[in-house]
């Protein structure tokens, strides 16, 4: 799937996207912000995991774009909320659509049973899979955009 805008990689890059998932990550799994940081980092350096994250970022974009809102509109205020936000989130709620996206990520570092795979690969387990993707990707915004509104244009 293509992303929201081709602007997002740039504007929410890898780094920021760690920065954002550790709280989740480091509350899910019990480590410190450290280990979470480490691990997702490493995670996320597979190129399928982040393109599967950078969809549910854009799932949520586009829920959270309004008739009005241009795509740029939106990625401002997302880039606003990275810069503002500084990389800080709360955890997102603890789902059992979270925990398989986690799961996901901990395939790709080698921490999870590599049985897992073939659970998140079809049927129930895809589909609770991409429901956490979304859930993650809706959180990231969430928290982006909280505080970074904008205001409306005027005149043109």
């Amino acid at each position: 799937m293509a992303h929201f805008s081709r602007r997002l990689p740039g504007v929410l890059p890898r780094k920021d996207l760690v920065r954002l998932l550790v709280p989740t990550y480091a509350a899910a799994r019990g480590v410190d912000e450290e280990e979470a940081t480490d691990r997702l980092s490493r995670a996320l350096a597979a190129p399928a995991a982040l393109d599967e994250l950078y969809a549910g970022v854009s799932d949520a974009l586009r829920d959270a774009q309004g008739p009005r809102t241009s795509e740029d509109a939106l990625m401002d205020r997302l880039s606003a909320g990275v810069v503002t936000r500084g990389g800080r989130a709360r955890p997102a709620p603890s789902t059992p659509a979270v925990s398989a996206a986690l799961v996901r990520l901990d395939l790709e570092i080698g921490i999870a049973p590599e049985s897992m795979r073939a659970t998140l690969a079809a049927g129930p387990g895809r589909a609770l899979l991409e429901d956490g993707l979304r859930a993650l990707g809706a959180h990231v915004v969430k928290e982006l955009l909280r505080g970074a509104r904008s205001s409306p244009a005027r005149g043109s």
